[in-house]
């Protein structure tokens, strides 16, 4: 077993599900971690695990979304393990600094959310399913991302004003801001 694949294991035996439908996600990601080697990457198929980040920006206001080249949607940063990440949370760090450009984020270290979904551009042997997890971050005052290949476009959307988004991702974002409190006056 890797080192990131006992990283992982440990963070979702103890993460505490906000209700029964992410604590019945978290049983499947345990099960599925203890069966598979190779759980995290790639290979593992139909499932394996991946990570990202909901970053917002200082004020709580705004949250940064790619639109992501396949999907053709918008959504928070993430994707795949990669051989140097040492933990989930690297993970997802990674993800978000690769597609977003931004480098100083105050990171929160915990797991926020559980999210299943199927991806049919993912494997070569048809639908993939990735067992995300997801984790949220705050940029620094005026931070610019950028674009990267993996996205259309990068946005800063004011909450109260999102794309057409997936219902999870509404919940993401409500918890992002009660972790992330913004300094509001």
């Amino acid at each position: 077993m890797s080192g990131l694949h006992a990283d992982a294991l440990r963070v979702l035996r103890g993460w505490r599900a906000p209700g029964p439908v992410e604590e019945q996600l978290r049983r499947r990601y345990v099960t599925h971690l203890e069966s598979r080697a190779d759980g995290m990457w790639r290979a593992s198929y139909p499932d394996h695990v991946t990570a990202g980040t909901l970053v917002v920006d200082a004020t709580g206001d705004h949250v940064l979304l790619n639109l992501h080249r396949k999907a053709g949607r918008w959504f928070h940063f993430g994707g795949h393990a990669e051989e140097g990440d040492a933990t989930l949370a690297a993970v997802a760090l990674r993800e978000a600094h690769e597609e977003s450009g931004l480098t100083d984020l105050r990171f929160h270290p915990e797991p926020v959310q559980l999210d299943l979904h199927s991806v049919p551009f993912c494997g070569e042997h048809g639908d993939v399913n990735h067992l995300d997890v997801r984790y949220v971050a705050a940029a620094s005052p005026g931070a610019e991302a950028v674009v990267s290949d993996e996205s259309l476009a990068v946005r800063w959307w004011p909450v109260d004003a999102l794309p057409d988004l997936e219902p999870e991702m509404h919940a993401l974002i409500a918890r992002a801001r009660e972790i992330l409190p913004s300094p509001r006056v």
